[in-house]
């Protein structure tokens, strides 16, 4: 196919979000360089810097989630909400898409809502075993429902389902990096073991104070570290770092890629694109699973890999006392990293983005 397309895309607010919807733009110009992709996201939200820097236009949205709880936010929620639905049905008018993509988040129900409402069809893409309200909401008019997981068929139309996996981004399913080169870009030790930490991309206060009070342990047991922070706590975990020459902090690091390939073993939530990602980099993984994340679906989508033997779970509340111990006996035992390392790749999905817009592409033939 290659006609003029115009595409709309909707998800943001964490990255989970925001790299699905990416590698789905991705794939589309690779097959359709002549497409138009617009992305609508919430405006203060981080899509609003991550998808230009991949050279997308994006709309934002006034809108935000509503607070669990009593909280003085929700007051504004329902008129953003009404402002929200309002611009996107203008954005949908004016941009005239052949298809819309959802891949979840605040901005998404207004977005794939305006299109369905416009005769606009939709393809939602959700990530978790647990979807979110949005997607399930979406998910009654929306054409296709891409999922990863298996026994989806209790929250989404059983004829929608596709099971694709979970799009990734780019630079990770094509990372070729050597482990030797990637440790000379985070300027490492080359005879130290490496382990790389990180809490997704808003970061993990439980993964950064399980670090600021080990930084000498892992010191002593010559144990590297590439630590992604988040930008809350990164100038508190900077300091804290200051004198170990082991340990090299980060905000965000884009090149994750290169520190994947540099690791001996990663430490990570279990946010199901990082659980995607991870199982394609196939190394030796600790998961400590989000607590509170709805239905605790972090817990079940490590649990999965727990159970083929593909990787060690530490819970949230046991982090503080296990984590790094445990990170520790793994770097001694050789065996049982290889064992980790291969259990995991089975799991690897590499074309999902190539499955979500095959179903893309058929809704604008059809």
């Amino acid at each position: 196919m290659n006609k003029q397309l115009n595409i709309l895309i909707s998800g943001g607010g964490t990255g989970g979000h925001i790299f699905p919807a990416i590698a789905i733009a991705n794939e589309i110009k690779r097959r359709n360089p002549q497409a138009n992709i617009l992305f609508v996201g919430a405006h203060d939200k981080m899509e609003m810097q991550k998808v230009p820097a991949a050279g997308y236009p994006i709309e934002g949205l006034w809108i935000s989630g509503f607070k669990r709880g009593l909280s003085a936010k929700n007051l504004s929620f329902p008129i953003k909400l009404i402002a929200s639905y309002f611009k996107a049905g203008s954005i949908v008018k004016k941009f005239k898409p052949h298809v819309a993509v959802g891949t979840g988040g605040f901005a998404s129900g207004p977005a794939i809502d305006a299109a369905l409402r416009n005769n606009v069809p939709a393809v939602i893409q959700e990530q978790n075993s647990y979807p979110g309200v949005t997607n399930k909401i979406l998910s009654r008019k929306a054409k296709k429902v891409c999922v990863a997981y298996d026994g989806m068929e209790k929250y989404f139309p059983a004829e929608k389902i596709v099971k694709t996996g979970n799009p990734v981004r780019q630079n990770i399913v094509l990372c070729n990096v050597k482990p030797e080169k990637a440790r000379n870009d985070f300027d490492l030790d080359i005879t130290d073991k490496v382990l790389f930490i990180v809490g997704g991309s808003l970061g993990s206060r439980t993964l950064n104070n399980c670090m600021k009070n080990n930084l000498q342990k892992l010191k002593d047991t010559n144990i590297s570290v590439i630590w992604q922070t988040g930008s809350l706590m990164f100038n508190e975990c900077k300091y804290a770092a200051k004198g170990y020459q082991n340990i090299h902090v980060f905000d965000f690091i884009s090149n994750i890629d290169h520190a994947y390939a540099a690791a001996d073993i990663i430490v990570s939530r279990a946010g199901a694109i990082a659980i995607s990602e991870l199982c394609l980099v196939g190394k030796p993984v600790i998961l400590v699973p989000f607590p509170f994340a709805a239905e605790d679906h972090q817990t079940k989508n490590a649990m999965a890999l727990v159970n083929g033997n593909a990787a060690i779970h530490v819970s949230d509340k046991d982090a503080p006392q296990k984590l790094i111990p445990e990170v520790i006996i793994l770097m001694q035992n050789e065996s049982r990293r290889k064992e980790l390392s291969e259990n995991i790749k089975q799991f690897a999905i590499a074309d999902a983005a190539e499955r979500i817009v095959d179903e893309v592409l058929k809704l604008v033939e059809n």
